[in-house]
């Protein structure tokens, strides 16, 4: 396990769709845990495989107090509701932006072992689900920001919504 260079804007992998995992072998094992440790040494709430240069569909959630979780091939199934939240971004480090975000998500993915999972999420767990599938589908936050006054820079490095 190791802590990989996160790329960051304008790196061009970020706006490219990621392509499905066929098998989930071991490099796909070492790829997750190398994301688990990626992000936690970003001290970020989520991180897709894009971002550490791999164009592949897996991405790595962890909110504070529970449990990891491993998205394989993550697809949307339902969006609920919508706010309004501040998100940051390990790809755009020293920016935070207002985005629109579902109050709810449902998603369908493998876990690390193959299996099908259905994740229900809400608030920031919901926000990072869509942060991450928006990675992986060459999406960034600031793709969903609807007037530049709604992003700004800000002084100290993004921890909090770090996706």
């Amino acid at each position: 396990m190791s802590v990989r260079s996160i790329r960051v804007l304008p790196d061009p992998i970020l706006r490219q769709k990621a392509k499905r995992v066929a098998n989930i072998d071991n490099s796909v094992q070492r790829l997750i845990d190398d994301m688990v440790d990626t992000m936690r040494a970003a001290s970020g709430v989520g991180l897709a495989a894009p971002q550490i240069g791999i164009p592949l569909r897996v991405a790595v959630i962890e909110i504070p107090g529970e449990d990891v979780i491993v998205l394989v091939n993550p697809e949307m199934l339902k969006r609920h509701g919508e706010r309004l939240v501040q998100e940051g971004c390990l790809s755009i480090p020293g920016y935070q932006g207002e985005v629109k975000r579902s109050v709810s998500v449902k998603v369908r993915a493998q876990d690390r072992n193959g299996k099908v999972i259905r994740i229900r999420g809400e608030g920031l767990l919901a926000q990072a689900l869509e942060h991450e599938i928006d990675h992986l589908n060459g999406i960034l936050y600031i793709d969903r920001i609807e007037q530049p006054e709604k992003l700004w820079k800000v002084a100290a490095k993004v921890e909090e919504e770090g996706c």
